[in-house]
């Protein structure tokens, strides 16, 4: 049996709505829109999230739904609002930035193309763990940061991976498919490093 590596940082790609049908379904109809208006076919939707190794344990890096207040126990590190800041008020509309030891990704077995080994560097695993709660966490689904791409979970993972200095522009999408928000926190992240120390909007409704 083949060891595993003492660090390394993994890509997952998750189908959009993997587990649900009706994220599922919405999905389906939001990119049918959207190909419509971009006079292209429509393309399958993914969702990514990350496995982080060190020689302490292995972390889940993902954003989803806030379920309960207990955001101990899922390693919540940041959240934000979900459609708009004022709707954020309320759970239902909230979304939480996890980085979570010894978590889980309930659909990581749906993944397509995964899991995609980008390095197995310990120092570069312990820096992207350290900027998990730097995450930027505007309004999710909206593009309040102008970089012509909506911020969502996607954004959150690739801001993440360019931050801590891996290659996120070469990744490739799986065949046939398109992750939204990808474009957001690669821009978000070159912004910041043109302007080191320059504030992004963090805020989020109490």
């Amino acid at each position: 049996m083949s060891q595993l590596p003492p660090a390394a940082v993994d890509l997952y790609w998750l189908p959009l709505g993997a587990g649900g049908h009706s994220v599922r379904l919405n999905g389906k109809v939001f990119e049918a829109v959207v190909s419509l208006v971009e006079r292209r076919r429509p393309l399958d939707l993914y969702h990514s999230a990350l496995v982080v190794r060190i020689s302490e344990g292995c972390y889940t890096i993902e954003s989803a739904p806030v379920p309960d207040a207990d955001a101990q126990a899922r390693g919540v590190v940041a959240g934000g609002p979900v459609g708009s800041r004022w709707a954020g008020r309320f759970r239902i509309f909230r979304y939480e930035i996890r980085c979570w030891r010894g978590g889980v990704i309930p659909d990581l077995a749906e993944a397509v193309d995964s899991p995609l080994r980008l390095t197995e560097d310990e120092a570069g695993a312990r820096r992207l763990l350290s900027l998990a709660p730097e995450v930027p966490t505007p309004v999710w689904g909206r593009d309040e940061l102008r970089t012509g791409d909506m911020w969502n979970s996607n954004s959150i993972v690739s801001w993440l991976l360019a931050q801590s200095g891996l290659d996120a522009d070469s990744i490739d999408m799986p065949r046939g498919g398109r992750a939204p928000g990808w474009h957001a926190g690669l821009e978000v992240a070159r912004r910041q490093r043109l302007r080191p120390g320059s504030a992004v909007d963090r805020r989020s409704p109490g």
